[in-house]
């Protein structure tokens, strides 16, 4: 059996991104009633900077405007597939052209998985092949429990648009497999009528007959998919070089901020020794802990100005075992307790 993977050590959710799928989820938010200022608490960012098409945010970033969104609508059943009904293939951009340029499903399905550092994917995507058929795995185990069925079901539905595209007629082909059952699997077949769905299984999976692998694609352009890809390359390495290990570390921590993690979790997390971590951050000029105190503090204040949020509330979700503990540390960062002329009580 041949296999194909993503190449990094880190989560391969974690790389920076465009815009495009946290302004879908405040959109979504916004539509079903939630005030864009709650979707965005904890997030550091503003509602322009997420008009702006050459601004980045990190993956972290954008699973806290998930975990806002799920709250705020009490974890309703199928909210992943309604976030991925909204995208259009330009949301995508030349990852996307890239692929549809591709000759063969075989070269957009090794460009899909090479480059989906360029996408919006919080799954982990590999390409496995045997005598039968070839199938792209979708591995979901690094993606943070509480919301691993919303990006799963985005991730399904993303791919139930995209693949009619690319392949045509032959669409119908594909089957697509995932371990969802109960309300979960009765939603995506409900909004997804078009594709053959196996639900209950072990993984998620999208598997080709082996035939259709080498077979050209109705849009295939050999030349213009191979200058589009050298362009995926220029772009995911220059996302890389701009971050360093101190950014992989900054968005690690935001996705994790209410679980207070340690250096070791996210060590463990980038496949790194804690003492390589430690030497890693020194040599970006900083520290785990000045990191952690970094993302708390930016957090904080946006937090104590979100409305109906107690001081013990904000604590919780930095990752702090009381109020008097993320008391402490407020004072310690700006002079002042957290309470002090935010209008916001002060325990919880």
């Amino acid at each position: 059996m041949t296999t194909i993977a993503s190449r990094t050590d880190a989560p391969a959710w974690d790389h920076p991104r465009g815009t495009a799928a946290a302004r879908i989820l405040v959109e979504l938010g916004v539509d079903r009633g939630v005030n864009r200022s709650d979707l965005l608490a904890g997030t550091g960012l503003l509602p322009t900077e997420l008009a702006d098409p050459a601004f980045e945010v990190e993956a972290g970033q954008e699973l806290a405007i998930a975990r806002n969104l799920l709250r705020a609508l009490e974890h309703p059943s199928g909210l992943g597939i309604d976030a991925g009904m909204r995208y259009t293939i330009g949301h995508f951009g030349i990852w996307a052209y890239a692929m549809l340029s591709s000759p063969t499903l075989r070269e957009l399905v090794r460009i899909g998985v090479r480059y989906t550092g360029l996408s919006f994917a919080f799954i982990r995507p590999f390409f496995e092949e045997d005598r039968n058929e070839g199938r792209v795995v979708l591995a979901d185990n690094e993606i943070p429990d509480d919301v691993r069925t919303f990006f799963v079901e985005r991730e399904l539905t993303k791919l139930a648009i995209m693949m009619p595209i690319a392949l045509g007629a032959r669409q119908g082909a594909v089957r697509y497999e995932t371990s969802l059952d109960g309300a979960e699997a009765a939603a995506l077949r409900d909004r997804l009528p078009h594709i053959t769905l196996l639900t209950g299984r072990d993984q998620h999976i999208l598997a080709f007959d082996r035939a259709m692998l080498d077979a050209p694609l109705p849009q295939a352009d050999p030349i213009t998919a191979q200058i589009l890809e050298k362009q995926c390359a220029d772009l995911l390495q220059a996302r890389r070089n701009r971050r360093g290990v101190a950014g992989h570390v900054r968005s690690l921590i935001l996705a994790r901020l209410d679980q207070s993690p340690s250096m070791e979790q996210i060590a463990g997390e980038l496949h790194v020794d804690p003492r390589t971590l430690r030497r890693q951050l020194h040599a970006d000029g900083t520290s785990f802990r000045e990191l952690i105190d970094e993302v708390r503090e930016t957090i904080a204040d946006e937090l104590l100005g979100t409305a109906g949020l107690t001081v013990g509330d904000v604590a919780s979700r930095l990752g702090y075992h009381d109020a008097a503990g993320f008391t402490r540390a407020y004072r310690r960062w700006t002079g002042t307790t957290p309470g002090r002329g935010r209008g916001v009580a002060d325990v919880g």
